[in-house]
């Protein structure tokens, strides 16, 4: 994945502060993406259902722990 590739980012951690669940939101950002848009979602834990969720519908993702503990799940979709 090159370094240039721009991904739209939405943090759910202020949303599970105020005990909100981010599912809602996460998946208007997913089924608003355009051909070649990317999302990453930063979460303080690994979202393994979300992953296994959008991958079922032909999502590929990386992840990537930071240093303050959070995660950063990025997502995409190959080029047609």
């Amino acid at each position: 994945m090159s370094s240039l590739i721009q991904f739209k980012k939405f943090d759910v951690r202020p949303a599970l502060k105020r005990g909100r669940e981010p599912y809602p939101e996460i998946r208007k950002r997913v089924d608003a993406l355009k051909s070649g848009d990317r999302l990453v979602v930063i979460a303080p834990f690994l979202p393994a259902p979300l992953i296994e969720k959008l991958g079922s519908e032909g999502f590929k993702s990386k992840v990537e722990r930071a240093g303050d503990g959070s995660w950063a799940i990025y997502f995409w979709r190959e080029a047609d």
